[in-house]
């Protein structure tokens, strides 16, 4: 089908062009773009859509955004149904905050968005010495990321604009210290129980299943006992430090190298330099630009009348805040950076240390320049350049071997679908296997078997059904592999055999946290019936959130929530497979009164914490007044299953 095609290129434009030109003939552009509103909508908000289009351009940012912070996250976590409705979320967010900051007139000052884009540090990592923004810098920078100027800076009002909604209720989310304190005392209240613990492990002994017994709750939890899908693949790698091994290097070619690149492998004279300013901006009247001259001219005079005044009269006279105090000391600095180019040229042209230039002009002004030390030009020797010019060299011919090889090796796995060898022979390269390999990365995997990109494409349908080459895949930088799978094992429940020890513990624990629950129940039952016959419980403790004394978070809410306003009181809880627990309350804990400190800083935070359920609830008003809705369904928040999971 490919090759058809390539080869048929023209026929299929010519086709192509027969079928679409028609259509906009009869339908127009317009026509195409009312078909394309009314279709793919998910969501609503103002009476305007959200398109499936848009869902999924935000989603695949979001992904960019995520992956460019966490290099390392795994995609699968991130591309899941639950990830993308979320974004989704996100997106009728933003449009209902953008409807309201319209209708209620927010908006941006230019003042606001100008300090906000100064506030950024990847912008402000884009500022010249001078402190103007590179815009070449920031047009590629925006450009990346699929902006202009103009858009980003629209985006980034629109979103200070929406800010302005919420803000207003965030920031009024006032509470006094007696909520506060209420608040918190009861969220933090501590309680005396002591607690009966029921385990499963406790009735054990009392378990004895039969293989008829053990065989029924196989069959009923057979979903306990998958063994994954797996293949047995063979891949190919191609990567630069393979290629670098087989790189060739003379020494007369390191020689060569040497003489024409040892500049850039040393360090570059340096020369240190002072200088005394008058200012005179180059916008400034001419006169008194003059007059600055003249008083540059009258200091030139003077140091030159007293040989060694130069830092003296810096200190006395000149204008530079930064280097007078220091005698007008600049520092080291190379030719070519680190420093005004008036001043740099004026150093570099003069003779030895001690000299003193003329009077110089620059936008800032006139100077004077002393040249007060010099680091000589610093080039290491072949001997000691030499491991590294043969890794540099070997690096750079590998780079440029490697780019033919990479397109030899995508279109070699392409064109022979079938077989990995002829590639593998032609590049030389090892066809390396691997056994049960699952979809996802294995713990302690590396190289192609740790790209989750790598191990998609070889468990896509078409190379499971067919069992052919994967494309060339970027599993890294400069590192491509392609594979193919040998033998498919799809996922299946382990034979009863092979998992009848786990079946055995599974259920001797199930039927143990039952015999406990219904003990524990009972417990509980005689207990609350007869308070003063529970005379063997443990010694109290104090619970609270704060300090749940290594007990469940399940127990411990049981214990806070139950009402102990007439102890004492018993609390059953059921803890699934750990058993069943039985507390009694004996008492309610004041919390102790936080130091005026802390109790500033918890008023603080309850502050915000009410800030943002008002702004929630503000949020939900909004939601209804602009009619937004999502018109797909909510999906359920299964996570992907790791291989350690399985």
């Amino acid at each position: 089908m490919f090759n058809f095609v390539r080869n048929h290129t023209r026929i299929i434009m010519v086709v192509l062009f027969l079928l679409v030109i028609p259509s906009f003939v009869l339908f127009g552009i317009d026509g195409y773009s009312r078909m394309n509103e009314g279709t793919g909508k998910v969501a609503r908000v103002d009476g305007k859509n959200i398109t499936q289009t848009e869902w999924d351009n935000a989603h695949r940012q979001e992904i960019d955004r995520l992956r460019a912070a966490n290099p390392n996250i795994d995609l699968r976590m991130l591309d899941t149904p639950a990830m993308k409705y979320s974004t989704l979320e996100r997106l009728v967010r933003d449009r209902v905050l953008a409807a309201a900051a319209t209708n209620e007139h927010l908006v941006a000052t230019d003042a606001r968005l100008t300090a906000e884009l100064q506030n950024d540090s990847t912008i402000a990592s884009l500022r010249k010495p001078d402190g103007s923004l590179d815009m070449d810098l920031y047009r590629q920078l925006l450009a990346r990321q699929g902006h202009t100027p103009e858009s980003f800076e629209a985006n980034v009002r629109a979103d200070l604009s929406a800010r302005q909604v919420l803000g207003g209720v965030v920031a009024s989310g006032l509470a006094s210290q007696a909520q506060s304190d209420l608040a918190l005392g009861a969220f933090l209240e501590q309680r005396e129980v002591q607690i009966a613990r029921f385990s499963p492990a406790d009735f054990a002994s009392k378990i004895n299943p039969t293989d008829a017994d053990l065989e029924g709750y196989y069959k009923s939890h057979v979903a306990q006992y998958q063994a994954p899908e797996s293949a047995n693949i063979e891949y190919i790698v191609l990567d630069l430090a393979s290629v670098k091994k087989s790189v060739p290097v003379s020494e007369q070619e390191l020689k060569t190298y040497y003489d024409q690149n040892a500049a850039a492998f040393g360090t570059k004279e340096e020369r240190r330099a002072s200088h005394i300013l008058i200012n005179a901006p180059k916008g400034a009247p001419a006169a008194e630009r003059e007059k600055a001259k003249a008083k540059a001219e009258e200091l030139l005079a003077e140091i030159k009348k007293t040989p060694g005044s130069f830092a003296a009269v810096a200190k006395s006279s000149s204008q530079d805040d930064m280097s007078a105090p220091n005698g007008g000391d600049l520092g080291f600095f190379q030719s070519d950076k680190g420093i005004d180019p008036t001043i740099s040229k004026t150093t570099y042209e003069l003779a030895k240390k001690g000299d003193v230039s003329g009077v110089v002009e620059s936008e800032f002004g006139y100077h004077i320049i002393e040249l007060t030390d010099i680091k000589p030009a610093v080039i290491p020797s072949f001997q000691e350049l030499r491991p590294k010019l043969e890794e540099q060299m070997r690096t750079e011919q590998a780079q440029r071997q490697f780019s033919e090889m990479g397109e030899n090796f995508t279109n070699g796995v392409f064109e022979q679908p079938d077989s990995l060898q002829p590639v593998a022979d032609k590049l030389k390269l090892p066809v390396q296997t691997a056994n049960n390999v699952a979809r996802a990365p294995a713990t302690g995997a590396s190289g192609a078997l740790a790209s989750s990109k790598f191990l998609s494409a070889l468990f896509s349908s078409e190379s499971l059904s067919k069992k052919r080459n994967t494309e060339a895949i970027e599993i890294g930088p400069n590192q491509l592999a392609a594979g193919r799978i040998t033998q498919y094992t799809a996922a299946h429940a382990k034979p009863f055999a092979e998992v009848k020890d786990q079946v055995r513990a599974a259920f001797i624990k199930d039927r143990g946290a039952e015999m406990a629950r219904k003990e524990g129940e009972a417990r509980l039952a005689a207990w609350r019936a007869k308070p003063d016959s529970a005379t063997t419980l443990p010694a109290p403790v104090v619970l609270s959130r704060e300090n749940p004394h290594e007990q469940s978070a399940k127990l411990v809410e049981a214990v806070l929530r139950a009402d102990a306003t007439k102890p004492p009181v018993f609390v059953g809880v059921d803890l699934g497979l750990e058993g069943y627990a039985v507390t009694r309350v004996n008492k309610i804990v004041p919390r102790t009164a936080p130091a005026a400190d802390v109790a500033a800083q918890e008023l603080l935070r309850y502050e915000q914490v009410w800030g943002t359920a008002e702004a929630m609830a503000y949020y939900d008003m909004l939601k209804t007044r602009y009619k937004a809705e999502i018109l797909v369904p909510t999906p359920s928040l299964e996570l992907p299953v790791t291989a350690a999971e399985r």
